[in-house]
């Protein structure tokens, strides 16, 4: 859902006018059958794919900062943990968060497009009471950053997001770099994280699939607690597909809870003590039925077949739902399988090109012309950016001028030490007058 809105002067918000479902784009993607895929990408076996310029018909009508805004879908997840006393509760709201961060991405094989420099996107929702804005601040590497806050004072999220795309022969790895950080404001409370590995399978033949794993610790820097998440790779035999299991500890490292569950489906919490005795009794059932798949394993050396998804996670009794993932429109999977929330964030709504920022990703001409369906305009449209771009940074350099980022600083991060750009603020000022043409 999103907002028809109309602008507050005073305040430099939108406010809320009247209420409209999107459910589609303008129009269903176009097909990828007819590209020949691995005349593109065979030269590029190790290599990292953000350095190679690739056909636009393998792209989504969204750009990375819009793909990032996806985080804020489960916002409510926030607001949760907000509202708790305790924090281990707290721990487990912002561990369902975590994990709803990625959800999105399930079936989501289109690839983003790369910000510009400079580029920046925003959004306000008063009726979930947050705003967000975010900045290209480099090109190379490509990192993109992020802030979003509470609209009365409950919190602040934010963080510096650069993947490392690498292409190994029957699949794309994204490799996560950067950390994020949430701030809880009124219990003087901050999290941090970094997201698990993404890995889409078949880019040459098959059907194409996604799985994510890796170790995400979500660490409170304030209390000592933290939160372990193991999300699982598929397996020989695709036991594990989209499965997360993992525990929170409190700082005398006992642990206080087991959660687990589905990236793609749900996430559950519950006692250390039902866990263990559940999966014991699991366990012995699973034994046999392994041995009979063993004996009719084969090996397919021309795909990485999609195991077979198993719909439901097997809840062990006296669990406490922490997420559910929400249900995606009817037309989902001719509309590069957004979810309701993805389909907004395009949207150019009335009254939005007088107060956006010129910068702003609604006002990309190529991703504008592939929503829209037309693809060769919208190839033209990338082709003479990215020329643009390209120019820019000749003339930079010929006057040995640098390039200045205007809503993020490079700095430290103060929780983890480690190095991140920071809001530096003064966006929702609406001082626009010195931001460089882009598109």
């Amino acid at each position: 859902k999103t907002m028809l809105c109309v602008l507050d002067h005073s305040s430099g918000r939108f406010e809320e006018a009247v209420r409209v479902t999107v459910t589609s784009l303008p129009v269903p993607m176009f097909s990828r059958n007819t590209i020949s895929v691995w005349s593109i990408l065979k030269k590029c076996i190790g290599l990292e794919l953000s350095k190679i310029t690739m056909p636009i018909v393998f792209n989504e009508p969204l750009s990375f900062l819009q793909r990032i805004t996806e985080y804020m879908e489960h916002i409510y997840l926030i607001n949760r943990a907000c509202s708790l006393p305790d924090s281990i509760e707290r721990m487990k709201a912002v561990a369902a968060f975590a994990v709803s961060a990625v959800a999105s991405q399930w079936d989501r094989t289109g690839k983003p497009f790369n910000p510009l420099l400079g580029e920046t996107y925003e959004l306000t929702r008063e009726e979930h009471g947050f705003r967000l804005v975010s900045e290209q601040v480099s090109h190379h590497p490509p990192i993109s950053a992020f802030h979003a806050e509470s609209l009365v004072g409950d919190f602040v999220f934010h963080g510096s997001i650069y993947p490392k795309l690498k292409f190994w022969g029957k699949s794309v790895e994204a490799e996560p770099k950067g950390t994020i950080t949430l701030e809880l404001l009124k219990h003087n409370e901050a999290y941090t994280w970094s997201n698990p590995y993404c890995c889409v399978h078949n880019i040459i033949l098959g059907k194409l699939w996604i799985e994510q794993y890796g170790t995400v610790e979500i660490v409170n820097h304030s209390t000592g607690d933290k939160c372990v998440l193991n999300f699982k790779p598929c397996g020989m035999f695709g036991k594990e597909l989209h499965k997360v299991e993992g525990y929170i500890q409190d700082k005398s490292k006992k642990k206080c809870c087991i959660i687990y569950g589905k990236w793609t489906e749900c996430m559950w919490s519950v006692d250390p003590q039902s866990y263990e005795a559940h999966k014991k009794s699991e366990k012995k059932g699973e034994n046999r039925k392994q041995k009979q798949e063993e004996q009719k394993a084969g090996q397919n050396d021309d795909a990485d077949d999609m195991p077979e998804v198993q719909e439901t996670v097997c809840v062990v009794p006296g669990s406490t739902l922490l997420w559910r993932i929400d249900s995606r429109p009817a037309h989902s999977a001719t509309m590069y399988n957004f979810t309701n929330f993805a389909m907004s964030l395009n949207e150019l709504e009335p009254g939005m090109e007088a107060i956006l920022a010129p910068t702003d990703c609604r006002f990309r001409p190529d991703i504008r012309a592939m929503e829209n369906g037309r693809m060769d305009d919208a190839s033209r449209e990338k082709e003479r950016l990215e020329e643009k771009q390209r120019a820019a940074r000749k003339d930079r350099s010929k006057s040995d001028k640098e390039w200045s980022t205007r809503w993020f600083g490079n700095g430290t991060n103060p929780y983890t030490g480690l190095q991140d750009w920071l809001y530096t603020g003064g966006y929702f000022d609406r001082h626009y007058q010195d931001l460089p043409d882009i598109y």
